[in-house]
C-alpha cells in the first residue's frame, strides 16, 4: 500500500450541485437581521449579535441559490413584514421572540405560527431503533395540520467553499419557516430544492439484502446462498457484518476487535474470489465498520496508514479516528477502503460507536463519515452508496439509513410502519430495518412471518438478527406454514423490483417510496387515525398486519382507510369500495395490499430473480374499475448516477434523462391495455420482451385468456420494444371475489361453534341484499372477531353487484 499523494482527493470537496448563496434579491436586511424568501412559502429568518451572516452551506441547507418568488417587502420600524401568495412574515427586527416573529398563511389553510410555540407538526423520524421496544419520540418534519413549521438549523455544522467542515459563529441563530398548509408536497420540494434531492439506489440495492451477525467463512456463507438457490430464495446484496474483519485473533495488548479493516484470515483465506463469486451470482456487498477505535499495529494497512500521518510503524502507535482531520480522513480513504474496494466491496456499512462529538465544536462524526462516504463512493461519478444512521435533515441525501438494533417483538413491528412513512415528512426515503428483529424478546413464528411480510413492503428488505444461534431468519427453520409465507414473501420482493425502481426514481425527485395516507389526501381527518397504513409508491396501498391472529378466525387483522373510488387486494383479488374504513382480515399467506382502480403494476416474471439486470418477461396486474396509465422507467446499473437539475435528481421519470421508459395504459371505455415503444435509452432492454397482462377480475364472455384462478385472467404478448402492442379485450372485465366461496371458506376454518358457523352460512348464502345480511350476523351470536370478517367479505364488491 502507498501513502496518499498531496493535496486535495475527490473525498473531499463541495456536495454536488451545492450553492449555498441565495440570490441578493431574495434576502431583506435589517442591522442585525436578514430575512431570505427562498420560496413562495419558504422563509429563512436570522438573528445576529455580531452582525453577520452565514453563506456557508449547512448539513441542512445545500442549495440557497434559487428562482426568487415574487414577494411583497414593507418596513415597519427596526423590522419588516414580508408577504408571498402563500404567506406573510411579520418580524420585529429584535431577538427571536413569540411576540417578534410571527408567520401566518393565507387562503383554505390560513393559520397563525408564532416564534417559541410548542411544535405540532407531524413528526419525521429518529437517528436509531436501537432497544427500542415499540414507540419513540420522532424527531421533527417539515408538515404540519396547521400548515406552519419551524426548523431550526442554528446548531448544525457547516461545510466551507472547499467542502471542508467548519464551525457556525456564536451568537448566530438560523432558522427556517415552512408555510404551506396542508399542501405537503409543495412543502417537501421546496425541502428538497434547499437540501438537494435523495440518492437515487441502484437497482440492486430494492432486491432481497442478507444480512446475519455471525462468524461466516467464505465456505459456509456460499454454501448458504446454494441453500437459497435451492429453496428459489432470491438475494442481490451479501451483508458480511463484525467478522469479516480480525475479532478474536486481535493481540490482547490491542484491545477488542469492534474496529477492524483486515479480513480474518482463517475465515476469508482469498477474499477478492469470494467477493468475485458473490459478483458472479448477481450479489453486491457491504461490510460492516465500527471506526472509533482509529487504526492500531495489528491492522495489514498499519504501516501505510502510520507513514500517512507521520507516525512511526515501529512505535506501534495507534492512529485516533478523527474523521474532522482531513489528513486522517483522506488516508481513512485512500489507505484502509480503497483497497478493499479494489477486492471487490461494493459499500460499505457504517455501524454505531462514535458518539455525536468531535475536535470541532457542533460537529457530529456520524455527518462528517455520512457525507465524506457518500462523495468518496460517488468520485466515478455515480449516485455514490452509503448505508448508515440518520443524522438529522439533510440525511436524505446519504442514501440508506440503518435504523439500528431491533427488539424482537411484536411492539416493535408495530412501530416500524409508522417511523418509515413519517420519515417521508422530512424528506427521508430509504430506510432499512433488522427485518425479523434483531435482539432479545422471545421466538414467535408469525411475528417473523408478519416481520418478513412487512419488510417486502418497505423500502429496504434487510433480513438481520444477532449473534444468537436461536434468532434465526433462515425460512427453513420454521415451521411448513410460515415457511411457505415467508418464502413467497421474499419472493415477490424480487417481482416488484421493476415497480420499485421506477418509484426509486421518483424517490430520487421528491416522492417517497413510502408515504403517509395523509399525503394522499390532507384534508381527510381520517387519513390522519391510520399512522400504520401508507402509500406504496402510486399505485399501491399496504396495511401491514402488526399484531398475533386472532384465535377464532386464524387470521390477522388490519384497519385501513381508503380514499375515494375502488381498491383491489393484489392477492385475494377482494375489491373494496373506498371513502371509508374497512376492516382487514388475513390469513399468514399475505397482508393487506391495495391495488387503486386504475392501477397498473408491473412486475418481473416470476423466473426473473436477478435484481442487477432489467427483465426480459414481465407480468403486469391491472385493476381494470378505472382507466390508468404507468410509467415504468429503467437503466443500466453502472450509468444510474444523479445529475444536477435544479432541485431534482436524474435520470427522472419527467425526461427520461439516461433511462428507458416504457408507458403502460388500461382505457376502460375500449377495454384495451397498450404497451407503448420505449423511448429514452432503449438499449438498456431487452430488444423483444414477453408481457403477461393480468387483470383482477374475471374475463367477458368469448375472452381467449388463461384464466389463472376465479379473481384473475391473464393474456400474453410478445412484444417488439421498438414498437409496442395493442390488447383489445372482448369486453370489460368484472371484478371482485364472490362473498360466499370467501365466507365458506372463513367458516369452515374458524374456531368457534359448529351451530352457529351454520347459522352465519344460511345468512350468507341468503338472496337478499347484503345489507339486510350484515344486519342479520348481528343475531347469530358469533365471536366479534368472526362477524367482522364476515361483514369485511360481505361489504366487498360483489362480481353480480348485489
Amino acid at each position: 500500500m502507498t501513502t496518499p499523494p498531496p493535496g486535495p482527493l475527490p473525498t473531499i470537496r463541495p456536495f454536488p450541485g451545492s450553492d449555498p448563496v441565495a440570490s441578493p434579491e431574495a434576502a431583506v436586511h435589517g442591522d442585525h437581521w436578514r430575512v431570505t424568501v427562498l420560496q413562495d412559502g419558504l422563509f429563512r429568518v436570522e438573528w445576529s449579535e455580531d452582525g453577520g451572516f452565514e453563506d456557508r452551506a449547512s448539513t441542512f441547507a445545500v442549495r440557497r441559490r434559487l428562482e426568487v418568488p415574487e414577494y411583497t417587502v414593507l418596513r415597519r420600524g427596526a423590522g419588516v413584514e414580508v408577504t408571498t401568495d402563500r404567506a406573510t412574515l411579520r418580524y420585529d427586527g429584535r431577538p427571536f421572540s413569540s411576540a417578534g416573529l410571527v408567520v401566518e398563511t393565507s387562503g383554505p389553510d390560513a393559520n397563525r405560527w408564532r416564534y417559541g410555540q410548542e411544535a405540532r407538526d407531524l413528526g419525521g423520524t429518529g437517528r436509531t431503533l436501537d432497544d427500542v421496544d415499540g414507540r419513540m419520540p420522532l424527531e421533527s418534519g417539515v408538515l404540519a395540520r396547521d400548515g406552519i413549521v419551524m426548523l431550526d438549523d442554528s446548531e448544525s455544522f457547516l461545510f466551507e467553499d472547499d467542502g471542508w467542515v467548519g464551525s457556525r459563529v456564536p451568537g448566530r441563530r438560523d432558522v427556517s419557516v415552512f408555510a404551506y398548509g396542508r399542501d405537503y408536497a409543495a412543502a417537501l420540494r421546496a425541502f428538497h430544492a434547499v437540501s438537494g434531492p435523495p440518492t437515487l439506489m441502484p437497482r440492486w440495492a430494492l432486491g432481497n439484502w442478507w444480512s446475519r451477525y455471525h462468524p461466516y467463512s467464505d465456505a459456509s456463507y456460499l454454501a448458504l446462498l446454494d441453500r437459497f438457490d435451492e429453496e428459489r430464495l432470491p438475494f442481490s446484496v451479501a451483508v458480511i457484518d463484525m467478522d469479516w474483519h480480525r475479532v478474536e485473533s486481535v493481540p490482547s495488548r490491542f484491545g477488542n476487535g469492534w474496529t477492524g479493516y483486515s479480513w480474518e484470515p482463517s475465515l476469508f483465506p482469498d477474499p477478492p474470489a469470494f467477493l468475485a463469486e458473490l459478483h458472479r451470482r448477481g450479489m453486491r456487498t457491504t461490510l460492516n465498520l465500527h471506526p472509533a477505535d482509529g487504526v492500531r499495529a495489528f491492522e495489514d494497512a498499519y504501516p501505510a496508514m502510520a507513514a500517512a500521518m507521520g507516525v512511526d510503524p515501529d512505535t506501534e502507535q495507534a492512529i485516533p479516528f478523527d474523521p474532522t482531520d482531513p489528513d486522517f480522513l483522506r488516508a481513512y480513504f485512500e489507505v484502509l477502503h480503497r483497497p478493499l474496494e479494489e477486492q471487490g466491496v461494493d459499500f460499505w456499512w457504517i455501524d454505531w460507536q462514535q458518539g455525536r462529538t468531535s475536535s470541532v465544536p457542533g460537529v457530529d462524526p456520524l455527518w462528517v463519515l455520512n457525507h465524506f462516504h457518500l462523495l468518496d463512493s460517488a468520485r466515478d461519478g455515480g449516485a455514490g452508496m452509503t448505508f448508515s444512521r440518520y443524522a438529522g435533515p439533510g440525511s436524505h441525501r446519504y442514501a440508506v439509513g440503518f435504523s439500528g438494533d431491533a427488539v424482537v417483538s411484536w411492539a416493535s413491528l408495530a412501530f416500524q410502519p409508522e417511523f418509515t412513512a413519517t420519515a417521508a415528512n422530512i424528506g427521508y426515503p430509504w430506510w432499512s430495518h433488522d427485518i425479523g428483529g434483531h435482539t432479545r424478546g422471545v421466538r414467535d413464528d408469525e411475528l417473523a412471518t408478519r416481520w418478513v411480510q412487512f419488510g417486502v413492503f418497505s423500502p429496504i428488505m434487510r433480513l438481520h438478527s444477532a449473534n444468537n444461534p436461536f434468532i434465526r431468519k433462515e425460512p427453513w427453520v420454521f415451521p411448513a406454514e410460515p415457511r411457505a409465507a415467508m418464502g413467497d414473501a421474499l419472493r415477490f420482493r424480487h417481482r416488484l423490483v421493476p415497480y420499485l425502481h421506477t418509484m426509486n426514481h421518483l424517490a430520487a425527485a421528491g416522492t417517497p417510496l413510502v408515504r403517509p395516507m395523509y399525503h394522499l389526501e390532507p384534508h381527510r381527518d381520517e387519513a390522519y387515525r391510520v399512522p400504520n397504513e401508507y402509500a406504496f409508491g402510486t399505485e399501491l396501498v399496504v396495511a401491514p398486519i402488526v399484531e398475533p391472529r386472532d384465535p377464532v378466525t386464524l387470521r390477522g387483522h388490519a384497519r385501513a382507510w381508503l380514499p375515494a373510488g375502488t381498491w383491489t387486494d393484489v392477492f385475494t383479488g377482494t375489491t373494496y369500495a373506498g371513502d371509508r374504513f374497512v376492516d382487514l382480515h388475513r390469513t399468514l399467506d399475505t397482508i393487506p395490499v391495495l391495488l387503486r382502480a386504475g392501477g397498473i403494476l408491473p412486475l418481473a416474471a416470476p423466473e426473473e430473480v436477478d435484481a442487477t439486470v432489467n427483465p426480459a418477461a414481465l407480468e403486469v396486474l391491472v385493476a381494470p374499475g378505472a382507466s390508468g396509465s404507468f410509467t415504468l422507467v429503467e437503466d443500466r446499473e453502472d450509468t444510474s448516477g444523479q445529475e444536477d437539475t435544479g432541485g431534482s435528481a436524474g435520470p427522472s421519470v419527467a425526461d427520461g434523462t439516461g433511462a428507458c421508459r416504457t408507458t403502460l395504459t388500461w382505457d376502460r371505455d375500449t377495454a384495451s391495455f397498450r404497451v407503448d415503444a420505449a423511448v429514452g435509452d432503449v438499449d438498456v432492454v431487452p430488444v423483444r420482451r414477453r408481457w403477461r397482462v393480468t387483470f383482477l377480475g374475471s374475463p367477458a364472455a368469448g375472452q381467449e385468456a388463461a384464466v389463472v384462478r376465479p379473481d384473475r385472467f391473464s393474456v400474453d404478448l410478445d412484444v417488439p420494444t421498438d414498437e409496442g402492442a395493442v390488447l383489445t379485450l372482448a369486453g370489460l372485465p368484472s371484478f371482485g371475489v364472490d362473498a360466499r366461496d370467501a365466507a365458506r371458506e372463513l367458516l369452515e376454518g374458524a374456531q368457534a361453534g359448529n351451530p352457529e358457523k351454520l347459522t352465519a352460512w344460511e345468512v350468507v348464502d341468503r338472496d337478499v341484499p347484503r345489507a339486510d345480511r350484515i344486519v342479520e350476523l348481528e343475531t347469530v351470536g358469533l365471536p366479534d372477531s368472526l362477524r367482522s370478517a364476515l361483514v369485511e367479505l360481505l361489504g366487498s364488491v360483489q362480481p353480480d353487484g348485489r
